[in-house]
C-alpha cells in the first residue's frame, strides 16, 4: 500500500465496527506487530462491552466520564496494565476522530493512574551463568539440550525479546561477523552483536543438533527458523517460557523467571558496565528513551559503596 493511502472500509457507526476498522488500520498501514494487535483488540473489547454495559453504542454518545468511568472500573488490576488498556482507549479515539464519527477526543486528557517506580526483575551476572550453564545438562550429545543452550546464551547476548528470538531466521545471523539482525515491534529491523559464547554455543547447536530435530518433522520441517521445536517446526514463545523456567530450576534460581529476566538483566549489565543509555535504546530497540531510563537504576548496595568511597566523613 502507498504511503499515506488509507484502509478502505464500509462506513460504519457502530463501536465494535470501528474496533475492527482501527484494527486493520494499524495493521496494513502503520504495520504493527501481531502480538500488538491481539493486545489492542482484548484491550478494546473490555472497552466497547463495559460501554455497552453502560448503555453506549455509538462513537459520538460516549463522554469524557465514561473513559473515566472505565479506568475507574479496573482499580484491581495492575498500575501497568489500567495504562495500557487507556493508551489502547486513547490510540481508538484518534482513530475515531480522524475518521469523522466523533467531533472531539473525550478521552484527551484522562491520564493513566501512576505506577509505583517498580525495577524490572535483573539477575546478577553469577546467575545468568548459572541459568546459561544449566541449560544444557547433557552436554553435547543432547540436541534438545544444545537449542536451550544456544537459545539462552542468544537471548543474553542480544537482549532480544522472547517474540525476536523465536522469529530469528538463518538469514538473520552472521556468526562470522559477531551480528544478528532482529525484527522488532513495528516490523523495525536492527543489527545487534552476538558476543563469543553465544557464537560458540550458537555455531555448536546448529552444526548437527538442528539437523537433528528436523529430521523429527513427521510433515515438512522448517527450514528458515533458527530455533526449533522437538518436532522440526518453529519453537515457540510458550516453549520458550518453558525452557527459561526449567533451566531456572536447575540453577537453583528460586524466584520467578520469564524470558524478559534474560533482556532486563542485559541491559542493566550494560548500564553497570559503562554503556550509555543512548546505546542501549538502541540495542533495545525501544522507540523512546525514557522506557530505557529503568534501566540506569542502581542497587542499595552500590549506593552503599559508593557513599563509602566518595563522602570524606563515611568511614
Amino acid at each position: 500500500m502507498r504511503q499515506g493511502s488509507r484502509v478502505r472500509l464500509p462506513d460504519v457507526n457502530d463501536m465494535d465496527e470501528l474496533v475492527e476498522r482501527f484494527l486493520a488500520y494499524i495493521d496494513v498501514e502503520r504495520g504493527l506487530a501481531k502480538s500488538t494487535i491481539a493486545a489492542y483488540r482484548s484491550d478494546l473489547r473490555r472497552y466497547t462491552a463495559w460501554l455497552a454495559k453502560n448503555g453506549v453504542s455509538a462513537p459520538d454518545a460516549i463522554a469524557r466520564g465514561h473513559v473515566e468511568g472505565f479506568v475507574a472500573s479496573l482499580a484491581d488490576e495492575s498500575a501497568r496494565s489500567r495504562a495500557r488498556r487507556l493508551a489502547a482507549v486513547h490510540e481508538l479515539h484518534r482513530f475515531i476522530v480522524a475518521e469523522g464519527k466523533a467531533p472531539a477526543d473525550v478521552s484527551e486528557g484522562v491520564k493513566a493512574p501512576k505506577s509505583l517506580d517498580t525495577l524490572p526483575d535483573v539477575l546478577t551476572i553469577d546467575e545468568v551463568k548459572a541459568l546459561l550453564d544449566a541449560a544444557s545438562p547433557q552436554g553435547d550429545d543432547d540436541a534438545v539440550g544444545l537449542r536451550d543452550k544456544a537459545l539462552l546464551e542468544f537471548m543474553y547476548a542480544t537482549g532480544c525479546r522472547v517474540s525476536e528470538a523465536v522469529g530469528a531466521d538463518l538469514a538473520d545471523l552472521d556468526l562470522e561477523a559477531h551480528v544478528a539482525r532482529l525484527m522488532g515491534k513495528g516490523s523495525k529491523q536492527r543489527l545487534v552483536p552476538i558476543g563469543s559464547y553465544a557464537c560458540a554455543a550458537l555455531h555448536d547447536y546448529l552444526a548437527g543438533a538442528r539437523t537433528a530435530l528436523m529430521e523429527r518433522a513427521k510433515r515438512a520441517p522448517e527450514l528458515r527458523a533458527v530455533f526449533l521445536n522437538k518436532r522440526g517446526r518453529r519453537l515457540s514463545r510458550q516453549s520458550v517460557w518453558e525452557i527459561v523456567k526449567l533451566a531456572g530450576r536447575r540453577a537453583g534460581i528460586t524466584r520467578p523467571l520469564h524470558p524478559h529476566t534474560l533482556r532486563h538483566s542485559y541491559a542493566t549489565h550494560l548500564i553497570q558496565g559503562g554503556a550509555d543509555v543512548r546505546s542501549v535504546q538502541e540495542l533495545l530497540g525501544h522507540a523512546s528513551v525514557t522506557t530505557t531510563q529503568i534501566y540506569t537504576h542502581v542497587s542499595p548496595q552500590t549506593l552503599i559503596e559508593t557513599y563509602i568511597t566518595s563522602h570524606p566523613r563515611a568511614r
